[in-house]
């Protein structure tokens, strides 16, 4: 098994699109790339803390590749638009990668020149880390399986990430 970490926009969309990935046995939301140790929720909006809103993906490489989940976060974020994603607003939105060696590092390079080549505005998406990982609060995990069903924002946000998964990458689709 592996890990990937990736941030864009709200979790809690990136999460629930992620989850449906054959390969992939887990998904975990949190923080990852600002300056406070084990914050907070509160905090991270705040923007004052300097961390990404991300998720931590453990998948299998012999059935999905660093590069697949890669073309798949930027088909299913706006990587183009700087600090934010739609409504949400802030650096805890920045598009961002968070790769955990050399060869996600070189991968993560590969993966913004394919986003770009798909777009005419400039891919702003971010290379960081070495970071330290926190996992989001209990009630952020697995969000959009419970509580988000019925949050208004969630349900604008998440079916149309949704069915862009499901028309672009359906051969990578959990049965």
């Amino acid at each position: 098994m592996a890990e990937a970490i990736l941030a864009g926009g709200c979790f809690w969309c990136t999460e629930a699109v992620f989850r449906n990935l054959a390969g992939v046995s887990a998904v975990e939301s949190g923080y990852i790339g600002g300056t406070t140790a084990n914050p907070t929720y509160k905090q991270v909006c705040s923007g004052s803390t300097g961390h990404a809103e991300a998720i931590r993906v453990i998948f299998d490489p012999a059935l999905i590749s660093y590069g697949d989940l890669l073309d798949v976060h930027f088909a299913t974020h706006d990587p183009t638009q700087l600090n934010r994603q739609g409504n949400d607003v802030g650096t805890q939105y920045r598009s961002a990668l968070f790769p955990l060696d050399d060869a996600q590092h070189a991968e993560a390079e590969a993966g913004i020149a394919r986003a770009q080549a798909d777009r005419a505005a400039p891919v702003v998406t971010t290379i960081e880390g070495p970071a330290t990982w926190y996992p989001a609060e209990d009630y952020h995990q697995e969000y959009w399986q419970g509580e988000g069903q019925r949050n208004p924002y969630c349900l604008a946000v998440i079916p149309p990430k949704l069915q862009k998964l499901r028309k672009g990458f359906a051969d990578r689709l959990k049965a």
